[in-house]
């Protein structure tokens, strides 16, 4: 079929044609951040799922919407090369432009202005990457300590009171919120839990990867009554027929209940995954009627294309070791695995690949859904491992690294 209408997004990030079985998790943000706006106390949100479940994609709707209702926000996605301050400083300082349209000399706004000049000059003798200019003068003792908590506590504040003055919140929409340095992520939870208790309108919706529970229980022994979690899981069989179905029907063009069922089985119901193969199936089609033979062959595709590009790049960045620890994962099936199987695969002991565990955790690509198992964060890794050969590759040279 022509590939200029195919409808299908599987690029990362990219708003999916029909976002298909998400509207419990749009609703419990929703109604967060309307309580705050009312004046009413809610938690902040956090979204917890794998890679490719559409955290982001989630995320960038939540904020859409959140700004139709008159919610202010910053979004921003946390890096492993940028420090909280410098990643808030920018993004607060556009939310605070936009907030303080044509209302300039309300007391509370220019004090939020003050409490940021502030919080950037005192942070950026600390923070390399703070690069950002204020042009208004910082208020003395406002945010200006060069502790971390304290003015990032202060900054929250001040922005606050202006939100509460204006009758609107104000939200953090912060993606790969996991990569934000232990340090930095106590000194966040503290400000929303001073935010909290004051009463402000304050509050933060966070995409991450599982480990980022566990961070925020170890950044600060409060987060678990600070957040509401919201797990993103994979789609069950209903939502991922109507995120294929739908956007066809729009063009035309209908799937066969068997093509459906042969993708929902080799996707996983993860919608990343449903994206990639509605492409491949689309451009491969010869007839608007999409059979299970279509749907077979768009898998042999999709998977060719997975394996060049989304699994291979996170696999390149890995050391020999490294590799070597996901090999002997993945040759004992999908996971999760107790760290002990994996080590014994390894032909080591597991205190001497805890360290090796560790990196890949740093990394983004395993996690421990409970204590003593490791699992992969990308679905479906173990399978490309194993297509390229992988499986068990570099043991012996992981047996010897130290």
């Amino acid at each position: 079929m022509d590939p200029r209408t195919n409808p299908y997004a599987p690029g990362a990030g990219a708003p999916p044609p029909e976002l298909a079985g998400r509207d419990a998790v749009l609703e419990t943000v929703a109604i967060a951040l309307d309580r705050l706006k009312a004046g009413r106390p809610a938690k902040s949100v956090l979204l917890i799922g794998l890679r490719g479940v559409g955290k982001t994609v989630l995320l960038s709707r939540i904020a859409t919407d959140a700004g139709a209702r008159g919610v202010a926000g910053a979004p921003f996605e946390a890096s492993e090369k940028s420090s909280l301050p410098a990643m808030l400083a920018r993004h607060l300082r556009a939310a605070l432009i936009a907030f303080d349209r044509a209302e300039a000399a309300k007391t509370h706004m220019r004090r939020a202005w003050r409490a940021l000049a502030g919080f950037v000059g005192a942070v950026g003798l600390k923070y390399s990457d703070v690069e950002l200019r204020i042009d208004v003068p910082p208020e003395p003792g406002l945010a200006d300590t060069g502790d971390l908590e304290s003015d990032l506590a202060d900054l929250f504040r001040a922005v606050g009171e202006a939100a509460r003055q204006k009758n609107r919140a104000f939200a953090l929409f912060a993606d790969e919120l996991q990569y934000v340095d232990g340090g930095d992520l106590a000194a966040l939870i503290v400000a929303l839990h001073g935010c909290q208790q004051q009463q402000l309108p304050v509050a933060l919706v966070g995409a991450g990867l599982p480990p980022l529970l566990g961070q925020t229980g170890q950044a600060k022994s409060y987060a678990e009554r600070l957040f509401d979690v919201a797990e993103v899981g994979r789609l069950d069989r209903g939502a991922a027929d109507r995120a294929l179905r739908a956007p066809a029907e729009r063009e035309g063009v209908v799937f066969a209940d068997a093509a459906l069922a042969r993708i929902f089985d080799d996707t996983g119901g993860y919608p990343y995954f449903i994206q990639e193969w509605g492409s491949q199936v689309w451009t491969l089609a010869e007839k608007p009627s999409i059979s299970a033979r279509d749907a077979e062959i768009a898998t042999e595709a999709a998977l060719a294309k997975l394996d060049a590009g989304f699994f291979r790049m996170r696999y390149d960045r890995c050391t020999p070791v490294e590799r070597a620890y996901l090999g002997a994962m993945a040759s004992l099936g999908p996971g999760p695995h107790r760290s002990g199987a994996i080590a014994r695969a390894m032909g080591r002991e597991v205190t001497s690949v805890a360290p090796t565990r560790g990196g890949l955790v740093s990394k983004g690509l395993l996690y421990g859904p409970k204590h003593g198992d490791t699992a992969f964060t990308v679905p479906m890794f173990d399978g490309f491992l194993k297509r390229e050969g992988l499986v068990g590759a570099g043991l012996a040279g992981g047996s010897a690294a130290g």
